[in-house]
């Protein structure tokens, strides 16, 4: 039991060990962050103030550009972006309590009333 007790006492304090070791470079690059997150932040204030004197010569048909660039890889609409929340359409069948479609009927579900083949 004693030496149970020892090899656990003394991996514990090697634990601790490891652990109380810190690098002393690090507050230094922490510095270096910083200063390089102002200068970024400072360069964003810039370009945001030219894009909004910019902005009201924006017309419709960058408006429609810019639908066009809210949508997925495989080309369905990004659902991200107000304008594709409501995009889409209703259910041509019955539905349930909470509003969403039931999917026993065949208008809402295109395999209702068919079998399932046996594997």
């Amino acid at each position: 039991m004693k030496k149970l007790l020892t090899g656990l006492l003394a991996m514990f304090m090697g634990m601790t060990v490891a652990m109380a070791q810190a690098p002393a470079a690090a507050p230094a690059t922490a510095a270096k962050k910083e200063v390089k997150t102002a200068k970024a932040k400072a360069e964003h204030k810039v370009e945001k103030t030219e894009k909004a004197a910019a902005a009201p010569a924006a017309t419709a048909a960058a408006k429609t550009e810019q639908k066009a660039d809210h949508l997925k890889k495989d080309g369905t609409p990004d659902k991200r972006f107000k304008e594709n929340k409501g995009a889409t359409a209703a259910p041509a069948g019955p539905l349930k309590k909470d509003g969403t479609p039931d999917m026993r009927y065949k208008a809402n579900n295109k395999n209702a009333g068919k079998k399932k083949a046996k594997s």
